[in-house]
């Protein structure tokens, strides 16, 4: 595993945003072949599987994918939005992007700025120790898989 070459406080989101680049570049290092992971579920507490859960394969790409934007920043809202809709159609995203410009302004009303950023932060923090938490998962369970366990 790569050690993290900057100092920041612990709880700094930079450290967070590093550690999690850290822990997904190993994996793509250790998963050499990502098909293994195809129809493998990760299993949850007490070893049992979360019935429609993503498959291991699932869980590498999107970490992948968002590594990427992490380290590289984000794609224009346009792009992103059509990656997400993906085929859905036109007027069904015109329709959410309204509302959702309108729940974003109903809630910048009601909270000051201080407030919003405090809330996306810890957010932030706290996807990004969770998303970390499922790579080193990943990690572990294709190392079981092939015999590497150490």
């Amino acid at each position: 595993m790569q050690v993290l070459t900057k100092r920041y406080p612990k709880n700094c989101l930079l450290t967070v945003m590093d550690r999690y680049s850290a822990v997904v570049r190993n994996m793509e290092q250790v998963v050499m072949i990502p098909s293994l992971l195809r129809d493998v579920q990760l299993s949850g507490h007490g070893g049992s599987v979360q019935e429609g859960a993503p498959d291991l394969y699932a869980y590498f790409t999107m970490l992948k994918t968002i590594c990427v934007e992490v380290e590289h920043g984000l794609l224009p809202r346009e792009e992103w939005q059509a990656k997400v809709a993906g085929s859905e159609a036109g007027v069904t995203e015109n329709e959410a992007v309204e509302a959702e410009e309108a729940e974003e302004e109903r809630i910048s009303g009601e909270l000051d700025l201080e407030a919003q950023f405090h809330l996306h932060f810890s957010s932030l923090h706290h996807i990004l120790t969770h998303l970390t938490r499922k790579a080193q998962q990943v990690t572990r369970k294709y190392q079981e898989m092939t015999g590497q366990v150490l």
